[in-house]
């Protein structure tokens, strides 16, 4: 089996791959000041729950936007699997060519979903993922990562109101189904879901604009979404066409099976005793 790791800045959400498929996934809150050992014990208590025997795992993979959480992670990954993880950072094949200016500083979870998205459904695509930041990449029909638009989340944008604000409260990131709103909380969550919305449609469209221009006015734009929000901003936006909720971890076992015969040349027994 194979457990990857999609560490996000508010969530971790782990999967459990056996034979190329998607057998279980979780969703823990991602916590800086956890050890090694408290991580151990809950993925212990989830496969637990399953009926997942630890033992069968026989890799590991990682992508993560919080660095401070990578260490606990590999440290993990020795002490409870005996396996040196994979990380995805710069090296690590991806089948994708970068066009960043900076290769390094594109996230990994960006470059996990455009593995995803370009395998699954071809380009030119933009993928969107709607989580505490939300994210606009764009890949061309020649797997080119040409680049893309990061802005506020949902949840960011609605603490920094909060905090910048001396009376408005905090609220759920709900539609209240209406713009013209008669009380405050509704008009907060109008303001926040329904801007949402707006900025995702006004990016979409310049986008798709500028890709087209980029590989061709004949070819169609897919637009697909990923992440917590994904699916209560599709709902309300015309320009996403899939939301698709399991994309971070299923990119994350494309790049793993990309790598492997390479891992398994330098380290047959896969052992983390026998990886340099």
């Amino acid at each position: 089996m194979l457990l990857a790791f999609d560490v996000g800045n508010t969530n971790i959400v782990l999967g459990v791959f056996k034979d190329g498929k998607l057998i279980q996934d979780w969703r823990i809150e991602t916590d800086n000041k956890k050890s090694a050992d408290e991580y151990g014990m809950i993925i212990n208590q989830l496969f637990a729950y399953e009926g997942l025997n630890p033992k069968e795992v026989k890799d590991i993979i990682i992508s993560t936007v919080v660095p401070s959480v990578l260490y606990t992670l590999q440290h993990l990954s020795r002490k409870y699997f005996n396996r040196k993880a994979i990380v995805i950072e710069p090296g690590v094949k991806t089948g994708l060519q970068i066009k960043y200016d900076n290769p390094k500083q594109v996230g990994a979870d960006r470059i996990v979903n455009a593995v995803a998205a370009y395998s699954k459904y071809g380009g030119p695509l933009i993928v969107i993922d709607i989580g505490t930041a939300t994210t606009f990449c764009a890949i061309s029909d020649k797997a080119e990562y040409l680049g893309g638009t990061i802005s506020a989340g949902l949840k960011i944008t609605s603490e920094a109101l909060v905090e910048k604000t001396a009376k408005l409260p905090k609220v759920e990131l709900e539609e209240p189904g209406q713009v013209i709103c008669k009380s405050t909380i509704p008009s907060m969550q109008s303001g926040l879901v329904y801007g949402h919305m707006g900025m995702v449609d006004y990016i979409v469209k310049k986008m798709k604009k500028e890709l087209s221009d980029y590989c061709g006015g004949d070819k169609e734009v897919k637009v697909i979404a990923t992440g917590g929000m994904a699916s209560m901003i599709a709902s309300g936006v015309d320009c996403i066409d899939i939301v698709d909720r399991m994309l971070t971890l299923e990119g994350l076992e494309i790049i793993y099976e990309k790598n492997r015969k390479e891992r398994e040349r330098r380290n047959p027994s896969g052992s983390d005793k026998n990886e340099k």
